[in-house]
């Protein structure tokens, strides 16, 4: 099943089509969840490199998954400020690198290139569950998404799993005493306030699910 479920080149640049919009229509409310935790800049300054991408997506087109995911990466690096450029950054280079350079892949080789790209934020961010970041979100989507195959599920279903899972990861942060970045100075002031890489990371995972047939 898993093996005949197959993910195009065209899939990956409707998603990232889909996530460069996404993220200019939500610019200000990630903005505003990082002004009452942050530096109040994240979806300002995933809006910059999101555009960046967008200028530069037709060129990288007729190349392969991991030559534009490690464009969509590096774009990132180098104009998104804060932890998140080099966190999402990290997270499309080594979610590319998994594509072994092909033009598309099967549903396992996708949950393989998830699992790369978590990681990356993990080394990166020197992070875990529980301290109030876009960890919180993917981790816990993560192992969703590997039980859900473990289990069988068609793998659309199995992908709404990882979303689910994600959801609820993110909305486990309101609650959180912040042990990263900037919102770690807040202590307590932190609580009652949804993580924005969190809540950026559920929408990247909600473009992915919607090209999904």
């Amino acid at each position: 099943m898993y093996d005949d479920f197959i993910l195009d080149k065209d899939y990956f640049i409707k998603v990232v089509e889909d996530i460069i919009n996404l993220i200019e229509e939500q610019r200000d409310y990630l903005t505003d969840l990082d002004s009452a935790i942050g530096d109040g800049d994240h979806g300002f300054n995933l809006s910059i490199g999101f555009r960046e991408v967008k200028k530069n997506l037709k060129d990288w087109q007729d190349k392969d998954l991991t030559f534009i995911f490690k464009k969509v990466g590096m774009t990132l690096l180098s104009k998104v400020g804060g932890a998140s450029g080099p966190l999402y950054g990290s997270f499309f280079i080594k979610f590319g690198e998994a594509a072994q350079t092909k033009n598309e892949v099967n549903f396992k080789e996708f949950y393989n290139m998830f699992k790369a790209g978590i990681e990356a934020i993990e080394f990166r961010g020197k992070a875990k569950v529980g301290e109030k970041t876009m960890l919180d979100a993917l981790k816990p989507g993560l192992d969703a998404f590997k039980d859900a195959i473990e289990n069988d599920l068609e793998p659309k279903q199995a992908f709404e799993k990882f979303v689910e899972a994600a959801k609820k990861g993110a909305e486990s942060t309101i609650p959180l005493v912040a042990k990263k970045g900037r919102a770690m100075r807040l202590g307590e002031r932190a609580i009652g306030h949804l993580d924005p890489g969190a809540a950026s990371s559920v929408m990247i995972l909600e473009a992915f699910l919607k090209n999904m047939t």
